[in-house]
């Protein structure tokens, strides 16, 4: 017999009744029944009823043990009672008599129980990340996420992709994010950088006349957390094919994601990827206040300026005085009562805003009547002429914002996803997905004036050289992105191949020749020997199984993730280095006044 073990915790049937087997795995939990000790044992796939009475001649040591010891059992399969079967076992049918026993690992006193749903600290759970991830939830998460990757690699080898490996250690670029730096020993004073993503290499691989590649690509970014972000690192499905247009892209990924999600989306809706609408950037801004929609929630925004302008309603008709400034409907059909519209008007407040007007429709003496202080300021014409544009009626409701767009699209897309839930209007069981495209290639910084990129600064514009000639905050991208259910789950870009527009892009956001040259010196000049028109996307692996997993936070879906502070509280992670290290690597730290 094997030296642990002859089955799983999840194997043993009623035909195995009268057999003697060896299991091994963690007590779970024990329970004393008038003197015969029963044992939960488990392992990664499953558990099984243990159990000893003081006939057996190992039940002494079997009193000893304790939640989370490993152990190595021998003992008889028995057939269970039919009134004690277990049926949402598979090894429900049946319990194994131990005869002997060995402790192949004691547990001292533990900081958090495996056993039972229980909620602990995030720091605990991470700096004992170890018996945090022997729960069941944890045990089905990490393998949901490896059963994920390997689909994902069946599906691109399907689409005749092939996977190569991209450089860990590389030189710093503007990905958006911030470098982590590595110091180098043998050149003092300079530094590699971790890449933020393989995006050069690929570009790279393409030039080289690789006609597809993908990989399962981890990425370093030195930034803030966030839920559904690591402050580190992430894994994404990095993809780049030759010789497509934005509409390839799409059309090969899209079957991808959409067969994963079915796959593993536990027979929830995946809407089928020709639906999957393509959103331009300024539209999804204006609709939903986001580019990454929650399109289970049909609540689409409006501009109402029209009827607020030389109203009443004195705030809405000076700010429409103001040059670049529009007024926004969320319409809300259900939510006409004074109680719900108070509820949003705080929710506004705790946003930081004086608060959100609003106008809700109710039965009135003389048939349908609109209420709210907006309502009683503006008058019905102008009143009837909103519901009549939002398409409401008795018992619905409309919020308005107002100001220069920007200043407020990101609170009235929150609020939009607030009255969603809410209401019930939501579709919780469904994956809704859409590409959202035409972003802008620039921006201008509020401050200073000036043109920087507001987006993936190696996206091929649109028009190319020409669309370069006139405003920048005019010129859009081939760049897109996937949103799934209010998340961003994939993004990419046709790329800019041709040095020339290249070198133009990069002077419109203040970058010189010399220093394009000396920064992206590898790519721009692999571009001036035969560059293919090229362009791909890389998926983020984290929030697909996030999604999967029904989960709201990167944690819960990772391994070994750091807390919010960017720290390995398990591992000790940053740390300081030693006295001969610093001088290895010709460094000292300068200590914060």
């Amino acid at each position: 017999m094997h030296a642990y073990r002859s089955h799983t915790c999840a194997q043993l049937t009623k035909e195995n009744v009268g057999e003697t087997v060896r299991l091994a795995g963690w007590v779970h939990r024990v329970r004393d029944h008038g003197g015969v000790l029963f044992i939960d044992l488990r392992d990664h796939y499953g558990v099984t009823q243990v159990l000893c009475d003081p006939d057996s001649p190992v039940f002494s040591e079997v009193e000893k043990v304790r939640s989370e010891w490993c152990i190595r059992i021998d003992g008889t399969v028995k057939a269970r009672d039919e009134s004690l079967v277990n049926p949402k076992l598979p090894t429900g049918a049946i319990e194994v008599y131990i005869r002997d026993m060995e402790v192949l690992g004691a547990a001292g006193e533990l900081p958090l129980m495996v056993f039972g749903d229980q909620d602990y600290p995030e720091e605990t759970r991470l700096k004992y990340r170890y018996l945090d991830l022997r729960r069941e939830a944890m045990q089905q998460n990490m393998t949901l996420r490896s059963d994920v990757v390997a689909s994902i690699r069946k599906r691109m080898w399907a689409k005749d992709f092939r996977e190569y490996q991209t450089p860990i250690i590389t030189a710093s670029s503007p990905e958006g994010a911030r470098d982590f730096l590595v110091p180098s020993r043998l050149h003092p004073g300079k530094f590699y950088a971790l890449p933020q993503a393989p995006q050069q290499f690929k570009q790279l691989i393409m030039v080289s006349g690789f006609d597809k590649y993908f990989q399962i690509a981890p990425c370093f970014r030195d930034e803030d957390p966030r839920a559904d972000r690591s402050p580190t690192d992430f894994y994404q499905l990095d993809l780049e094919m030759s010789f497509v247009t934005q509409q390839d892209v799409f059309d090969t990924v899209s079957p991808v994601i959409a067969g994963v999600f079915e796959e593993f989306g536990g027979g929830r809706k995946v809407d089928a990827p020709e639906t999957w609408p393509q959103i331009p950037y300024a539209e999804a801004a204006l609709k939903y206040g986001t580019d990454k929609p929650d399109l289970r929630n049909p609540i689409e925004m409006q501009v109402v300026s029209e009827h607020f302008a030389g109203s009443g309603f004195a705030i809405f008709a000076k700010l429409l005085e103001q040059e670049g400034t529009e007024i926004r409907a969320i319409p809300a059909p259900t939510g006409g009562s004074r109680k719900f519209c108070d509820r949003m008007n705080a929710f506004a407040q705790k946003e930081g805003l004086p608060g959100m007007g609003y106008i809700f429709w109710r039965d009135g003496e003389n048939g349908m009547e609109a209420a709210g202080p907006l309502a009683k300021n503006i008058g019905p014409e102008r009143t009837e002429a909103i519901r009549q544009q939002l398409g409401l009626n008795v018992g619905d409701a409309a919020f308005f914002l107002g100001g220069k767009p920007k200043t407020f699209e990101a609170v009235a897309g929150r609020a939009r996803t607030v009255i969603g839930e809410e209401l019930g209007l939501t579709d919780q069981n469904r994956f809704a997905f859409a590409w959202i495209v035409d972003f802008p290639i620039y921006e201008k910084d509020a401050e200073t004036g000036e043109i920087d990129f507001e987006h993936n600064p190696f996206s091929m514009p649109q028009g190319g050289m020409e669309a370069l000639q006139g405003d920048p905050l005019a010129v859009k991208g081939y760049q897109y992105d996937l949103a799934c259910n209010g998340y961003e789950l994939v993004s990419g870009a046709i790329r800019n191949h041709k040095p020339e527009v290249m070198l133009k892009a990069f002077e419109i956001a203040g970058y010189g020749e010399d220093e394009v040259k000396a920064r992206f010196g590898g790519l721009y000049t692999a571009f001036s020997y035969g560059a293919p028109p090229h362009g791909g996307c890389a998926a983020g692996i984290d929030r697909i199984v996030m999604l999967l997993a029904d989960e709201v936070n990167l944690r819960e879906v990772v391994m070994f993730p750091m807390n919010q502070r960017a720290e390995d509280l398990m591992m000790g992670a940053p740390s300081l280095p030693t006295n001969e290290q610093m001088r290895e690597l010709a460094l000292r730290v300068v200590k914060e006044e």
